[in-house]
């Protein structure tokens, strides 16, 4: 497999500036992302984590699998690898997040999940063995200054029982990183929707045994049940659709960084919804975000070698 994931995610480093497109496509999963810890959060209201986890993936997959282009043909060998995307795109980290917010707030999870396409450069840089160009880096090291400073605040006044929090949170940010490599091969080879299906309904598989234990621990409530629809409609349908084309189009490494903006969107959505006052170290942040991506996004002018096997 990681011969495979080496040759052909080379390929995906596409050398080409962002147009309209990419763009569009750049936009959508922050601002639906931004706010899924929201929407977390109000599930945690009355249902228990692991029934988070498995509904948002189930609606997620309701939502995709209405389209013919979703069930195309997989072939039996690419099971091992859907089986890995499914673990690390879904069901670990959505399992990590949702225990997570048990004892850190939404707007801290959706800062740290900033760091996504920090690991997703360094994991790609060892697995085709050729560092980012110099610009990219740039990008990449001034956006992670950026996430580091939106989230400060909120770790320097933050006790010592959120460090669990935390540490899940991170894990599920490593498990993105690795999930963003392996998948752009598969999907680039039998388009998103497929590959995202699939491995939706392998998470599913993976969570619905806790999720069903978890039952006996959660009460029907409609603001609980509206929110974790949403959640898996939106974040888990349209937004992986939209991050998955990306990717494809631009790279792992490149497509990651409009992870970058999902901690602003977070921000915002506690400000307006949860009335939480925001410091101006995480202004400054935000701002630092905008230019490590768009420097990040900019095209690597470096000719393309193909790695050793």
């Amino acid at each position: 497999m990681a011969s495979r994931v080496l040759s052909t995610t080379e390929g995906t480093q596409q050398h080409h500036d962002f147009g309209p497109t990419e763009w569009v496509l750049f936009a959508i999963p922050p601002l639906i992302w931004g706010c899924s810890f929201l929407l977390i959060a109000i599930g945690l209201d009355d249902f228990a984590p692991s029934v988070v986890t498995m509904l948002r993936i189930a609606f997620g997959a309701l939502a995709i699998g209405i389209f013919p282009a979703a069930r195309r043909h997989i072939p039996a060998r690419e099971l091992p690898r859907l089986l890995f995307i499914a673990a690390t795109w879904m069901a670990i980290p959505f399992s990590c997040f949702s225990v997570a917010e048990q004892w850190i707030d939404s707007s801290l999870a959706g800062m740290l999940n900033g760091a996504m396409p920090l690991a997703t450069a360094a994991i790609a840089a060892v697995l085709l063995r050729r560092a980012p160009g110099r610009v990219q880096v740039t990008g990449l090291l001034i956006g992670f200054a950026g996430v580091v400073a939106v989230m400060w605040p909120a770790l320097d006044h933050g006790s010592s029982s959120s460090v669990t929090g935390v540490l899940l949170v991170l894990l599920a940010v490593t498990c993105y990183g690795f999930a963003a490599n392996v998948s752009v091969p598969l999907q680039q080879e039998y388009g998103s929707l497929p590959v995202v299906f699939r491995s939706q309904l392998l998470a599913l598989a993976m969570t619905a045994p806790f999720g069903i234990f978890g039952l006996g621990r959660s009460h029907f409530a409609w603001s609980a049940t509206a929110a974790v629809a949403a959640l898996g409609v939106l974040g888990t349908g349209v937004a992986f659709i939209a991050m998955g084309n990306l990717l494809v189009r631009v790279g792992a490494a490149r497509g990651a960084v409009a992870v970058y903006f999902v901690p602003i969107v977070a921000v915002i959505a506690g400000v307006v919804f949860r009335d939480e006052h925001v410091a101006a170290l995480s202004l400054v942040g935000m701002a630092l975000v905008v230019v490590g991506a768009l420097l990040t996004s900019r095209a690597d002018r470096r000719p393309a070698t193909v790695p050793p096997d």
